[in-house]
């Protein structure tokens, strides 16, 4: 029988979860356990987190007095929209209504047996309403749009929470930003922040950078390395293009997210992990799961809240508190002594700017304005100062790296021009223009940092593997810079 036919509705909110759209209502499904209901002595927890431990030992998320309990006797852990509870190999075993089970599904008021304890089970389904923020900034994301507003509410209320979750949205749009925001509003702030990027990484190294390899393990391995997980104990592991993630490396995920521990390569010895866990991708995990790319169990588990990221174009009115945002903040528009180089936007480029459709969102924008501050003659970016494909001057249709003039493109002949991507299919368009972007980008940042690509990948914030297969995508020669 399928989960969804052995119990009422009301007794599947278990978990946190935000359906996109037009509700403004955040369901903050929990767990709340009574132990030993009915006397005097009953303790009564509320968890929203994923995994619940239970036995004798303190660091259990419900230690237990009781004689007749095992170390680590048992787990509740979400399974979907349900609950399950799992014996971890008791001595005494684990019951659910007077019936000892290994794994179960738990039904609301159910009674858990543990040795001699007794507990109750009941899931709690709080709505939240959710009200558009009034404040234009949350940590280090900005926008006044009602879209962006109702996104800082969100997350207002589910940063203080464990709950893991799914940042959705096209390429550019801040996902990363929102995870670190994420991180900084919760109790864990004080703790890693670490940052994998599933698209940057050979596959055959995954596993051993996520959890680790012990030494010897496999050619190459010449001393035991912790993973990631481990690294990232007490904080936040932020897995960045998880559509990428292969899908035999899928359930090893799922393993950690599940028991929440992880096994090195080349060892059987788990290894306990205190993790959050948030995941970006700019793929629908949803058609992934139905195109049978992506484990529909592993996309529950994550799914305990899920956030879509809108694109620029859908938040136009943000551009002038963005423009002026990263003329403030960002290092490029800082002289040696730490003044700022430009100071405002001339309102004609900010009606241009206006006007673009942003293939590339928030990052683009960065590009953009990091190239105006470049060639700025005076302490204004003007329309002179934009790429001809943003002003529509189809002739300057070209984004120039610092140092060349608009005569030089020689070099650039084949990046598209607003025309050409008209002509094109959406996707194609999309496709061409990102490309091009890339290899404009990668190009400015090796010649500002003279072709040091370690220096140039830490400006970019990405991996410096990375940064190098992109330099080998595009066919960027350090010579030639």
């Amino acid at each position: 029988m399928a989960p969804h036919e052995r119990f009422p509705d009301e007794a599947q909110p278990t978990k946190i979860a935000y359906v996109n759209g037009e509700p403004r209502t955040l369901h903050l499904r929990k767990t709340h356990l009574v132990v030993n209901p009915g006397v005097d002595e009953a303790r009564e927890y509320t968890f929203d987190q994923d995994v619940i431990t239970l036995g004798t030992l303190e660091d259990n998320d419900i230690p237990l007095d009781d004689d007749t309990v095992s170390r680590e006797h048992c787990r509740i852990v979400q399974d979907g929209p349900h609950t399950l509870i799992i014996d971890q190999g008791s001595t005494n075993g684990t019951y659910v209504n007077g019936v000892q089970v290994r794994e179960a599904y738990l039904a609301p008021g159910s009674v858990l047996g543990v040795g001699n304890t007794q507990i109750r089970f009941n899931p709690v389904d709080e709505q939240v309403p959710i009200t558009p923020s009034t404040s234009e900034r949350l940590g280090d994301i900005v926008g006044k749009s009602v879209k962006m507003r109702e996104i800082f509410g969100i997350i207002e209320k589910i940063a203080p929470t464990g709950a893991t979750v799914i940042i959705e949205g096209e390429t550019g749009t801040g996902k990363e930003v929102v995870a670190r925001t994420i991180h900084q509003l919760s109790a864990r702030k004080d703790q890693p922040f670490t940052v994998f990027d599933c698209g940057a990484v050979p596959a055959n190294l995954i596993e051993s950078e996520l959890f680790g390899h012990e030494k010897g393990s496999f050619t190459g391995a010449v001393m035991t390395r912790k993973g990631l997980f481990e690294m990232a104990e007490g904080g936040t592991i932020f897995l960045d293009e998880l559509g990428e993630l292969s899908l035999d490396l899928q359930p090893k995920l799922l393993r950690v997210l599940e028991q929440r521990e992880v096994r090195r390569v080349g060892s059987n010895k788990p290894i306990p992990v205190n993790v959050r866990v948030i995941a970006a991708t700019n793929r629908s995990l949803a058609e992934e799961v139905d195109a049978g790319r992506f484990r529909e169990d592993l996309f529950y588990r994550l799914s305990v809240v899920r956030l879509n990221l809108p694109p620029l174009r859908e938040r136009i009115e943000d551009i002038p508190l963005l423009t002026r945002h990263f003329l403030s903040q960002l290092g490029f528009n800082r002289d040696h002594e730490g003044n700022h180089k430009v100071k405002t936007i001339s309102r004609e480029a900010l009606d241009v700017l206006t006007d673009y459709d942003w293939p590339g969102n928030v990052r683009e924008l960065v590009n953009i304005i990091e190239r105006g501050c470049s060639f700025a003659r005076g302490d204004c970016i003007t329309c002179e100062e934009l790429p001809g494909y943003v002003t529509g001057d189809e002739d300057g249709g070209l984004m120039l790296t610092p140092g060349r003039r608009d005569s030089d493109r020689s070099d650039m002949a084949d990046l598209p021009r607003r025309s050409e991507l008209n002509d094109m299919p959406f996707k194609r368009a999309k496709e061409e223009w990102i490309a091009s972007f890339e290899k404009d980008y990668i190009a400015t940042l090796l010649a500002r940092h003279s072709g040091n690509i370690s220096s140039a990948s830490r400006e970019a914030d990405i991996d410096r593997k990375y940064f190098r297969k992109l330099m080998y995508k595009h066919d960027i020669d350090i010579d030639e810079i």
